[in-house]
């Protein structure tokens, strides 16, 4: 996890994006548990599937923390996925890389909001 967010962090366009003051709130509010399970419902229906529908514009790029996340991990589409996390196109995400990567995106969260401690 470590060492994927290392390599994330020299890319110039992953490393501008920060959670909202509102998004930090929400993920305060809910709590790890509901964004760790809305991490792993959100790569499951939008980037989970062989083929997602409207691949490469499925993931909003502001309106809740996961969202966000999945742009600055390359969790957003099939196409970073496969270039940053070297998992193929063309067949379903399994159990383990969905894990994998909603764990990425929880780290990436906890990392922002310890970076910005709540005011």
């Amino acid at each position: 996890m470590a060492a994927t967010l290392e390599r994330l962090s020299h890319s110039q366009f992953r490393t501008k994006f920060v959670l909202s003051d509102k998004d930090r709130a929400y993920a305060r509010t809910k709590g790890k548990a509901v964004i760790n399970r809305h991490a792993h419902e959100m790569l499951h229906d939008r980037v989970g599937a062989a083929e997602p529908k409207n691949d490469g514009k499925q993931t909003p790029w502001r309106g809740h923390p996961v969202f966000t996340a999945q742009h600055a991990t390359a969790t957003c589409c099939r196409g970073c996925i496969e270039k940053w996390h070297h998992i193929p196109r063309g067949r379903a995400l399994t159990e383990e890389e969905t894990d994998r990567l909603a764990n990425l995106v929880m780290a990436w969260i906890e990392r922002d909001l310890i970076h910005h401690p709540a005011r």
